[in-house]
């Protein structure tokens, strides 16, 4: 297999398609209430991608060096049958990990009939242990226990091993960094703590509310010592470290402090169809209009991905903010 590469040089490996850009939640760091009310309008039926579509997408990119499929949204459990779907994609000859992200609030009720379907790991959204901090982030009230009895149900239905994943913010959830190493150690499931990143321009996002990596492992180090261990694949986002009692791992994904765009290898899809190469894309590339107009998609991800120049995080600083429009992470699914 031939494996399709950047002006980088940096090979195509994960592709990332979001299902629905809905969600039940109004997280302050994505959807915010304010700008994401009532009366928002979301895409029509008929604008999504279909699951036959989306699995002519994956074939197409899996002959082109994917290997790690990841479903997401908005929240990709909000999408009916979305069972159907694993199991095509699972069904794809060279989809070798295929995972999903979700705030978990569905997955008591769809765990099994994922993990039967093919699905291979959940990851799970958590940002905090303490309802008022969680709710005030999830900003519907949503409770802890609950993304708890989730991540339980998962680890049954045999999804694992699960990464939790926690957006961290100064002044907002930082004491929650230590609260979440302690409670997952030992667990088998993997913490991963993610700085604050301007994605899209409605969160407001500020450099003064990012709490950097070093920070964050300083944190736990300083209550559980760690000791850094080496990615498991190129390419991969989080920096990993291992309690030095052999009891578990952390992640750290510092994309502010400690920009990783020299090794990415992400491609990520939105629910209508729209490609992009960066998650702070300020554009993207219709495959789903290529698709019904019966064009070569294949042809057209080639070029898009040959001309591929982002390097976003790398040229990060605190006037990027405002700079320009880029696509909201609820649309493409972070």
């Amino acid at each position: 297999m031939s494996r399709l590469t950047d002006q980088y040089r940096r090979p195509i490996h994960d592709l990332r398609i979001s299902v629905t850009d809905r969600c039940n939640f109004r997280c302050t760091y994505c959807m915010p209430k304010e700008l994401f009310g009532k009366d928002h309008e979301f895409l029509p039926r008929d604008q999504l991608l279909s699951f036959e579509e989306i699995s002519t997408l994956v074939g197409l990119f899996v002959a082109r060096g994917v290997e790690k499929v990841r479903i997401t949204g908005g929240e990709p459990l909000l999408r009916k049958d979305l069972e159907k779907l694993v199991g095509m994609l699972k069904a794809i000859d060279g989809v070798d990990d295929l995972t999903l992200t979700t705030n978990a609030s569905l997955l008591v009720r769809k765990a099994r009939s994922l993990a039967a379907a093919g699905l291979d790991r959940v990851t799970v959204s958590l940002d905090a242990l303490d309802d008022p901090t969680f709710q005030r982030m999830n900003d519907v009230g949503f409770p802890v226990t609950a993304v708890l009895e989730g991540i339980d149900a998962a680890a049954e239905a045999g999804l694992g091993p699960i990464k939790v994943n926690a957006v961290v913010q100064r002044g907002v959830n930082e004491h929650a960094v230590v609260d979440l190493a302690r409670h997952f150690k030992g667990s088998g499931h993997i913490v991963r703590f993610i700085e604050y990143m301007d994605v899209g321009t409605t969160n407001g996002w500020r450099l003064d509310d990012v709490v950097p990596a070093e920070e964050m492992v300083a944190a736990i180090d300083g209550v559980f010592p760690l000791e850094a261990i080496p990615p498991n694949y190129p390419g991969e986002v989080a920096n990993r470290f291992r309690y030095r009692d052999g009891d578990g791992e952390v992640g750290i994904i510092a994309s502010v402090t400690k920009p990783f765009c020299g090794s990415c290898t992400r491609a990520r899809i939105s629910a209508e169809g729209m490609l992009y190469t960066c998650l702070f894309a300020s554009a993207g590339t219709s495959l789903r209009d290529a698709m019904r107009a019966g064009d070569d998609v294949g042809a057209i991800v080639d070029s898009v991905w040959l001309q591929r120049a982002d390097r976003y995080s790398e040229i990060r600083s605190s006037q990027t903010v405002s700079i320009g429009s880029r696509v909201e992470m609820s649309y493409i699914g972070g």
